[in-house]
């Protein structure tokens, strides 16, 4: 995960809406699970996976709890940090 793609993706949903991201997941997940997918792309695809879901709970923070964009960022990326290291 990246946290300079996670806030892109954000502004990207900020200005249209999260649909088209999750409408996005559903195709790379789609598309990952074909057989002619090499495991370099599957990385790939992975890692997009995680940054758009990423922004959509960083969205998610936003909303439900009324964190700031930063605030959120730094949240997300400290819980995703902390399970890691578990």
């Amino acid at each position: 995960m990246r946290l300079p793609l996670i806030k892109h993706i954000h502004e990207f949903i900020q200005n249209n809406d999260q649909d088209y991201v999750l409408e996005a997941i559903e195709l790379i997940e789609f598309i990952a699970e074909s057989s002619n997918v090499k495991d370099e792309e599957l990385d790939v695809l992975g890692e997009m996976l995680s940054n758009m879901e990423g922004a959509l709970e960083v969205r998610k923070l936003i909303q439900e709890e009324g964190l700031s964009e930063k605030e959120a960022l730094n949240a997300f990326m400290k819980r995703v940090v902390g399970s890691i290291e578990k």
